[in-house]
């Protein structure tokens, strides 16, 4: 490898690099090419380059959708250390590499350490943008064609304990469905990218009875192995967090706080604010959205340790809260008068700042941008159209 350099002195440098400077390295010969897209420097690039650790990003990475043409733009906006930091967006758009067969957006399933999870009915894609790099998934076992017409709530998460990450698609049967009420289980269907297929898993025998999913186009929260969903227990009128652990595949029910916002029907969606499960909770009045407080949870599993961080005022300025800065400030939905825009507020001194991005409502999202080499071993077209092989058929 190098005549001048110990193999490990060599790992410790390109840890260290950024993702950009490894991928040019991959030209200087076979053998540093062959290190550098092996799947042991992948994982550990990802485990000891400080640039990986979500913690240390102080980038977003910001998707706005444009209609008339429906065009969807992902780009990146730097925010400093202080909050009095101004933002820098001179950093160029980040080119997204699918075309929607209807002329659509793409639904956005959701992102974990840089890597996203992507869909348009029965196509699912996953994407580093920053190797610039997407893979095609097989199609899922569970379809129209094989039970008819189903409903899906979808998840996307890394499992620290095999170094995985995957897909959740939790299929509700269309005979099981009674008042939004399920009174049989879902089936439970899951991708794994180490082993590049779906497996139907007995997860759905977990589910509790009486629980029904809200939220159902918005990303969810993932968190210590476990993708988080905002739910209704309907027999007990409340709402619910109920998570899917993607180890050992089981539904767990997480109670809330109790209160008249946390009624069964509420708009509750979950997100992650500075390592900690978060609860985000819209506040109606006159069918308009008046408020939206937000919750975490400071010890997770620990249903005492919910506490409420802020208020934000909602009828004034913003539409939708959509995730949070490092430092504290909400990314945020607002209606200014040539239409919706993207903008940060600071809840201590409710200053807002626009981003200067544009696009239609409830198609926007934003999460830290991180880099790492995910995908670089895997080929472009990973998948053929015509579905998985049978050496790659998980049973």
């Amino acid at each position: 490898m190098s005549d001048y350099l110990p193999h490990e002195v060599l790992l410790e440098i390109l840890h260290r690099l950024p993702v950009k400077s490894l991928i040019r390295f991959r030209c200087v010969s076979k053998p540093w090419n062959s290190l550098i897209a092996s799947p042991a420097f992948i994982d550990s690039h990802f485990t000891q380059s400080p640039l990986s650790l979500p913690s240390n990003s102080n980038t977003l990475i910001v998707r706005s959708c444009n209609d008339r043409p429906n065009i969807e733009y992902y780009r990146l906006i730097h925010n400093g250390n202080d909050s009095s930091s101004s933002f820098d967006q001179s950093q160029n758009n980040i080119e997204f590499p699918l075309i929607s067969r209807f002329l659509d957006y793409f639904k956005l399933i959701g992102s974990v350490n840089g890597l996203f999870s992507i869909c348009e009915q029965d196509r699912f894609f996953l994407w580093n943008p920053s190797i610039r790099k997407c893979i095609t998934l097989p199609k899922p076992r569970i379809g129209v064609k094989t039970h008819g017409p189903i409903s899906c709530r979808l998840g996307f998460g890394f499992d620290p304990r095999t170094n995985d990450y995957k897909v959740v698609r939790i299929v509700i049967l269309p005979s099981t469905t009674v008042m939004n009420k399920a009174d049989k289980p879902p089936l439970v269907e899951v991708y794994s990218l180490r082993k590049g297929c779906w497996r139907i898993t007995r997860g759905g025998e977990s589910f509790p009875s009486g629980i029904s999913f809200n939220n159902w186009l918005r990303p969810v929260a993932t968190l210590n192995g476990a993708v988080h969903f905002g739910a209704n227990d309907w027999g007990n009128n409340r709402s619910l967090v109920l998570s899917f652990d993607l180890g050992d595949e089981v539904f767990r029910a997480i109670s809330l706080p109790n209160g008249k916002e946390f009624q069964a029907g509420a708009d509750i969606g979950t997100s992650v604010f500075k390592g900690l499960l978060t609860l985000i909770c819209y506040d109606y009045e006159c069918m308009k959205i008046k408020c939206c407080s937000v919750w975490v949870m400071k010890e997770y599993g620990a249903v005492d340790s919910w506490t409420k961080q802020f208020t934000v005022d909602l009828n004034s300025r913003f539409f939708r809260v959509l995730g949070f800065w490092k430092n504290g400030h909400i990314l945020a939905e607002t209606k200014l008068s040539l239409g919706w825009n993207l903008c940060s507020y600071d809840p201590e001194s409710q200053q807002v700042k626009n981003l200067g991005f544009h696009g239609s409502p409830f198609h926007s999202f934003a999460d830290n941008y991180v880099e790492n080499l995910i995908l670089l071993d895997k080929p472009n077209d990973a998948v053929s159209k015509r579905g998985v092989t049978k050496k790659r058929k998980c049973r």
